[in-house]
């Protein structure tokens, strides 16, 4: 029984990280479904979800007015969530070229981009966080694929940056290039599962209000699946952000994120349905379910063949490569502490917290507990 469990556990974990990548590869470029794009300037609204952030506020208008886009068809929006600090303050600054809508009492990121929704007069809205560098041309880039009516939202490029040099920031660099070839198949394939919430664009006529509840950015591409839209990838719509530089803030962050999705999961059981929604439910169960099965798999798989390890030399054999490798994830979280980088034993250290972050999101889910406000990890609080 130890063995068959080993076993098992083993090949689920490579299904999910090799083996689903592997089917949804030849899947994207045997059913490859082409999107129709054209260099089309329809209004669009930016609207800036923000809570305290005064730090980089400025920066981010500044950065959004560089934008290669026509100024008269560019409406800039910050959607404060009831800020506390001089961030409004800050964007008022910039006189009529920002709107500034409050919410009337803090309800969470969602609820905030929902408020400015309503209230902004853009043809395609533009979401994104108050730490993101978009290039110049990502907007004018993001809107071409909503020349297609089958379009329904567009998700743009993040790329991460680690000027600390932290290992936490290696390790997700590695993990975020990873994850961006599987929306590239993805959207290729049939539609993207979830969107990053630093850059993706909606139809106005497509957005409807989102429970406050629920993470935007995963829930988006649900909704647009509900109403028979794509969403779909578009690498050249491309933005930066900088990584977290401490695994504490790292295991936070992905805390809130998954416990979030999951509670997603829950609330759109339909979308994982493959005889309703096909491809679709493929991809959700395959890259989100399975996925946070893993960290019990990897549990699984360490203890049945600890108890197996002595009834023949392979099994023997993968055990020290198991032991190896939780050893290289612990001796990373020491070097991450010292403030030495390593990237030989950077990916297997952020594997192993990834993975702690999905099981605690899910006891939390387990335990009915939600994560609706957002405190955004700065630098600045780290001072």
């Amino acid at each position: 029984m130890a063995e068959i469990l080993f076993v098992s556990s083993a090949v689920l974990i490579a299904y999910c990280y090799f083996g689903y990548p592997a089917i949804l590869a030849a899947l994207s470029r045997a059913l490859h479904q082409p999107i129709r794009k054209a260099d089309i300037t329809p209004r669009v609204s930016l609207i800036v979800a923000a809570y305290n952030e005064e730090k980089d506020i400025a920066r981010k208008l500044e950065n959004a007015f560089a934008l290669d886009y026509p100024a008269d068809k560019l409406e800039i929006v910050l959607a404060s969530d009831c800020c506390t600090d001089r961030t409004e303050e800050i964007a008022r600054k910039f006189g009529e070229r920002v709107k500034v809508y409050r919410s009337p009492r803090r309800l969470g990121k969602t609820a905030a981009q929902n408020r400015a929704a309503a209230l902004s007069n853009g043809e395609i809205l533009v979401f994104s966080d108050a730490t993101t560098d978009y290039h110049p041309a990502s907007v004018r880039n993001l809107v071409r694929s909503f020349a297609d009516p089958v379009v329904g939202c567009v998700a743009g490029r993040l790329i991460y940056q680690d000027t600390a040099r932290a290992m936490v920031g290696s390790g997700c660099i590695s993990y975020w290039s990873y994850e961006s070839s599987l929306k590239l198949y993805e959207s290729r394939l049939a539609s993207l599962i979830g969107v990053s919430g630093c850059m993706y664009g909606v139809r106005r006529s497509s957005y409807s209000g989102l429970d406050r509840e629920l993470s935007s950015d995963f829930v988006i591409a649900a909704e647009m699946k509900r109403l028979s839209l794509r969403t779909v990838y578009e690498p050249e719509a491309i933005c930066f952000e900088e990584t977290n530089h401490r695994p504490a803030d790292e295991i936070r962050m992905r805390v809130r994120v998954i416990e979030q999705t999951i509670t997603a999961l829950s609330r759109y059981r339909e979308v994982l349905n493959p005889r309703q929604h096909g491809l679709f439910a493929f991809q959700m169960l395959s890259h989100k379910v399975a996925r946070y099965m893993v960290p019990w798999l990897m549990i699984a798989a360490f203890l049945a063949n600890v108890a197996a390890a002595d009834s023949s030399p392979a099994l023997g054999g993968t055990l020290l490569l198991q032991e190896a490798f939780y050893s290289a994830a612990i001796c990373g979280l020491v070097l991450d502490r010292l403030g030495v980088g390593l990237r030989l034993v950077g990916i297997p250290y952020y594997f192993v917290l990834t993975n702690a972050a999905a099981a605690m999101g899910l006891i939390k889910f387990l335990m009915g507990r939600q994560h609706i406000l957002w405190d955004p990890v700065r630098e600045a609080s780290q001072e």
